[in-house]
């Protein structure tokens, strides 16, 4: 069992949109031996962008998992999506993954979410190599590109290729091959078997010189990571490749480097070179430290599970896909080892759940390798749970531990959906409860103030690919609108009045008179206390009195929308024996907080958001020039490293389309958050808006 552990790879492919990752994924797993065809993005042919909607844009939007072999290892293989929208199946794919191979673009170079998945992968210290893609293209430049990853990304690559032509002198825009720096040799890919014959040579002498440049440097750095390393280096001024192997890849695991490789997917150019770099340099389960966890009972501080198959079994699900099947879950087994058939404990519900069938996960291919029993170390597909959302841990009841969830960031956009017809109501429910428990970062709610069922995401796009899956997978029509604003109100200033009712009818008159005071108040809410004196009406009047006042109130004030910061006092009732009755008084009661309300003068309070911002110094102008025309106050700003971070205060009602907006100004690269602050006095041309 301790060799297969030893060669289990468990590593995802991240990047900036359209960097190439999934042609990158599609080579891996032709040359693999994992599939037996070559899927094309821009002809919807992959094999890990299965679904319709990524096939007709041609991106990845879910986190697709596929395990194939390279030499003596297993690999299970997580290709993730660039795009911001869906930064959580990233966020979720990081948490479980031993390693990652980061594609960069060698035209665009480092971009927005390239900074991103490089934050999230530091977040959760995921040791990381690096390929600089799309060196065939035109304007392609690997220096630059380099350069970029060391100062934008604060990281440490280490280049073990050059390429021979495109960026590079002397034959710029023809990428013929790349070099192998350590070995001193060129790597050529035979276009007629796309890619997969490899065949060694001798360095052209147009390249050599820049060759042993780069190759100086190489030795020098990796020599600098080991002490005794370096001694050698000194003397002789190389290292030997078994030394120079051990010290790079125990390096490359603490994080401190990331060996660099370059060529083109497209093109079928340097991809092997990338799997033997997986097998050598990126770690397995038995690399990395114990994952630690919670004790449920609160008994310990702290439990730590070791990647054996011989401790007690924990692991993390992290992912859930509903369709018209069911209910499909991803898990990272960290220990034990785990049966079909078994029970295990979900400590977030306290309930155990049934693992009625094992699979080994082929991105959408469920039906495939039934298995009894995963080990320490594995990536595998489960059927049969019930009450599981993702970030939850299943362990051994009998040796219970609770795994650090998966945290996931704020949703930033909302709109408004109603069914077609109201026969839809309780379906549209229950498609945004399976949406909702498949992803993290969709919420739906219903607004206890406006009625509207609110869905809310990471971007525009997230919440165009939720709507057309409601549509096309769920057979759901639905209307989209853009949310309505939960405003307040409240008074200017105190004012007493006298409310009164009297109405004879039948015979029976009744009568009733209060008066009351209303003035500003401190707390979000409405007050309501009596200064009456104890006998001026029956104690049950005097309460149906006080609640009379309170929902009056609490229905609206002049606008219709609800107060807040208002105390109203009933000073004094004329109270009349056998006419003054409970409809009389409430009658009154109305007609006092009315005439109170108009004569203290109506204030529309409207939610203010706390908002961050955080931007590369050169888009700073742009940003604040449209936050001031959205009357924003900016409250503070600090450096951090190059980035820019600030902070303002914003009404809600100006920041429908910001996620786009703050996108264009920044060219993707900035990004913010927002939440719930205060409520303050809307201006009075707002006011004035809605009565008329």
């Amino acid at each position: 069992m301790e060799t297969v552990l030893e060669n289990i790879r468990n590593i995802g492919i991240i990047a900036h949109i359209d960097a190439g990752k999934t042609t990158t994924t599609e080579r891996v797993l032709f040359y693999s031996g994992a599939s037996h065809r070559m899927g094309n993005v821009d002809e919807g042919t992959t094999t890990t962008d299965f679904d319709a909607e990524e096939a007709k844009r041609g991106i990845t939007i879910y986190s697709a998992a596929i395990t194939c072999h390279w030499r003596d290892k297993t690999i299970n293989l997580i290709d993730t999506p660039g795009h911001v929208d869906f930064t959580a199946e990233v966020e979720r794919s990081l948490r479980v993954l031993d390693g990652a191979i980061v594609v960069f673009s060698a035209v665009e170079g480092v971009e927005a979410q390239s900074e991103t998945v490089w934050r999230q992968a530091n977040h959760y210290k995921v040791p990381r190599i690096c390929f600089i893609n799309k060196m065939d293209r035109i304007g392609a430049d690997f220096e630059r590109t380099f350069d970029e990853i060391r100062s934008r990304l604060e990281a440490h690559p280490i280049a073990m290729q050059i390429p021979m032509g495109a960026g590079s002198a002397p034959s710029p825009g023809h990428l013929t091959g790349v070099i192998d720096l350590y070995k001193r040799k060129a790597l050529y890919f035979s276009e007629e078997s796309r890619g997969a014959e490899m065949s060694e040579t001798e360095i052209p002498e147009e390249y050599q010189d820049l060759a042993e440049e780069w190759r100086a440097k190489l030795i020098e750095e990796v020599a600098q990571l080991d002490e005794s390393l370096f001694e050698v280096y000194l003397e002789t001024e190389d290292i030997p490749f078994d030394q120079f192997q051990k010290v790079l890849r125990a390096a490359t695991i603490r994080g401190e480097v990331q060996p660099l490789f370059c060529g083109s997917s497209l093109d079928f150019i340097g991809v092997q070179p990338i799997l033997d770099a997986v097998a050598d340099y990126l770690p397995s389960p038995l690399d990395l430290p114990p994952v630690e966890g919670q004790d449920p009972s609160g008994k310990k501080d702290k439990l730590v599970r070791k990647c054996d198959p011989k401790d007690p079994f924990c692991g993390l699900v992290f992912k859930v896909v509903s369709d018209q099947h069911g209910e499909f879950y991803f898990m990272r087994v960290y220990s034990g080892t785990l049966g079909s058939g078994s029970r295990m404990l979900n400590p977030r519900t306290g309930k155990k759940e049934l693992i009625s069938q094992l699979r080994r996960v082929q991105a959408d291919s469920r039906e495939k390798i039934e298995t009894d029993e995963v080990y320490a170390g594995d990536i595998i597909g489960v059927i049969g749970l019930k009450e599981v959302a993702t970030g939850d841990t299943l362990c051994d009841p009998k040796h219970p531990i609770a795994l650090e969830s998966i945290v996931f960031p704020e949703t930033v956009i909302s709109m408004a959906v109603e069914p077609d017809s109201s026969a839809e109501r309780k379906k549209l429910e229950d498609v945004l409860d399976k949406l909702s428990r498949q992803d993290p970062t969709f919420k739906a709610r219903v607004s206890e103030e406006t009625g509207q069922t609110i869905v809310s995401g990471m971007g525009e796009l997230h919440l165009e690919i939720l709507r057309n899956r409601m549509e096309n997978d769920f057979n759901l029509k639905i209307k989209v609108h853009k949310p309505r604003v939960s405003y307040r109100e409240t008074i200017r200033k105190a004012q007493e009045v006298t409310g009164a009712f009297s109405r004879t009818a039948g015979g029976i008159t009744q009568f009733a008179r209060v008066k009351l005071r209303i003035e500003p108040h401190e707390k979000d809410a409405v007050i309501v206390e009596s200064k009456m004196k104890p006998d001026a009406l029956p104690p049950k009047m005097a309460e149906t009195l006080k609640q009379s006042i309170k929902d009056q109130a609490q229905s609206g004030g002049s606008v219709g929308y609800p107060l807040i910061r208002v105390k109203l006092t009933i000073m004094d009732v004329d109270y009349r024996e056998g006419e003054t009755t409970d409809v009389a008084l409430q009658a009154a009661a109305g007609d006092a907080v009315y005439e109170a309300l108009d004569k203290a003068g109506a204030v529309l309070l409207e939610p203010m958001m706390k908002l961050k911002v955080t931007t590369p110094q050169e888009f700073l102008g742009n940003i604040q020039s449209d936050l001031n025309a959205r009357r924003a106050l900016i409250v503070n700003s600090e450096q951090k490293g190059n980035l820019i971070v600030m902070e303002a205060e914003v009404a809600l009602s100006e920041m429908f389309g910001y996620s786009t907006q703050v996108r264009s100004l920044s060219q993707g690269r900035a990004s913010y958050s927002m939440e719930p602050l205060k409520y303050a006095e809307a201006p009075p041309e707002v006011l004035r808006e809605m009565m008329a």
